[in-house]
């Protein structure tokens, strides 16, 4: 099981697990969800007390990693299998994101 920290604005927004290669969970951070000021990650995760879970890496997530070329490359650098886009997001959503939202692994 791996896990990261969803940041949005530098704020703790949530987290999303992989528990096994085909089993996704994104779930809001609680003092996130209660505050109504802030806005959901995307418009297909809304602000919910629920768990989302899917068999993919969510969409929204999934769009935040390279294509093509570009992906072999990061693939090959960071000695990441090219099919672990969890991995490859961990890797990558750190620091240099396009919008709002970074990725910050979680520490166990």
């Amino acid at each position: 099981m791996r896990q990261v920290e969803i940041h949005r604005n530098g704020e703790l927004a949530g987290i999303l697990t992989e528990e096994k290669r085909n089993s996704y969970v994104f779930r809001y951070n609680d003092l996130y969800y209660k505050d109504s000021a802030k806005a959901a990650i995307s418009l297909s995760l809304p602000k919910t007390q629920k768990e989302y879970r899917n068999q993919n890496l969510f969409p929204f997530f999934y769009n935040m990693l390279s294509e093509g070329v570009n992906r072999k490359l990061q693939s090959t650098q960071l000695k990441i299998d090219e099919e672990d886009s969890f991995g490859l997001l961990m890797a990558t959503a750190q620091y240099d994101t396009i919008g709002a939202i970074t990725i910050k692994p979680v520490n166990e």
